[in-house]
């Protein structure tokens, strides 16, 4: 997916939060993203992965933390 169909998609399913974290990247308010493998930002695999790759592409370092309730 490209930038622009993982914006139209995220416009499309309201997902505002989503989208300020892409503005926040194109701005270079956002540097480094911590998130948890397992869960992602997304419930939906595929626009997670084309997310996270936009945002990569804009520069930001995808910190995986672990989570602890799968230790347990």
């Amino acid at each position: 997916m490209t930038k622009g169909e993982v914006i139209s998609k995220l416009e499309s399913l309201r997902m505002e939060d989503m989208l300020e974290l892409i503005e926040d990247a194109e701005s270079g308010h956002l540097e480094e993203l911590e998130l948890v493998e397992s869960i992602g930002l997304l419930y939906d695999r595929e626009l997670n992965e084309a997310l996270l790759n936009v945002l990569k592409d804009l520069g930001v370092s995808i910190v995986y933390v672990t989570d602890e309730e799968e230790e347990s």
